[in-house]
């Protein structure tokens, strides 16, 4: 199995933390060298482990959050 590279340019903020120290964060990450993609994910507190998770492009973030803009949270 290829093993997988990766590079976060950009913290962009921390979702919750678990009891166990790991962060569920949106970042924006290059995978194996390519163009950065947003990104949400679970990671340890080194950034060494991680869990699966979900990689957006800009347009897709942009209809996400008008999707999540019409919620009716309260």
């Amino acid at each position: 199995m290829a093993e997988i590279s990766y590079e976060i340019i950009e913290s962009l903020g921390v979702i919750s933390e678990s009891s166990k120290g790991w962060t569920k964060e949106l970042n924006l990450v290059s995978w194996n060298k390519y163009n950065p993609k947003y990104d949400i994910r679970e990671w340890d507190p080194n950034h060494e482990k991680m869990s699966k998770g979900l990689t957006f492009t800009k347009e897709e973030l942009l209809v996400l959050k008008t999707l999540i803009e019409r919620l009716d949270l309260d």
